[in-house]
């Protein structure tokens, strides 16, 4: 049996129709099955997250998350901002906030 694993349920995750440990009978189906949820989380979910699955250990794929950098700072730009904007990393309230700077130099509109 093949399973697909979420790396962390988000809040969106776990308001879904969505379940964690889905398996399946082939590798196959278990591959598609994942890129087609992270596909739709990206999506549907509020932004505030970036889903990719990825091959793991055994017969596991784990569908990642990541911060998405452009909801969490503001920048539309799609840069990770620790180049000046001001921003709280939720995952580890890491704080980057450097806004005492003129500009970030994104063009994001952060000061």
């Amino acid at each position: 049996m093949y399973a697909v694993l979420m790396e962390h349920e988000c809040a969106c995750f776990k308001k879904s129709e969505y379940t964690n440990g889905n398996t399946f009978n082939t590798q196959q189906e278990a591959y598609k099955y994942a890129n087609i949820l992270a596909e739709l989380m990206n999506e549907e979910f509020c932004g505030k997250h970036k889903f990719y699955s990825q091959k793991a250990q055994g017969d596991n794929f784990v569908i990642r998350v990541a911060i998405n950098a452009t909801a969490v700072s503001g920048c539309s730009t799609g840069v990770s901002c620790d180049v000046g904007c001001g921003s709280t990393d939720e995952w580890t309230l890491e704080s980057t906030d450097k806004s005492g700077n003129e500009s970030c130099g994104t063009g994001c509109g952060c000061a």
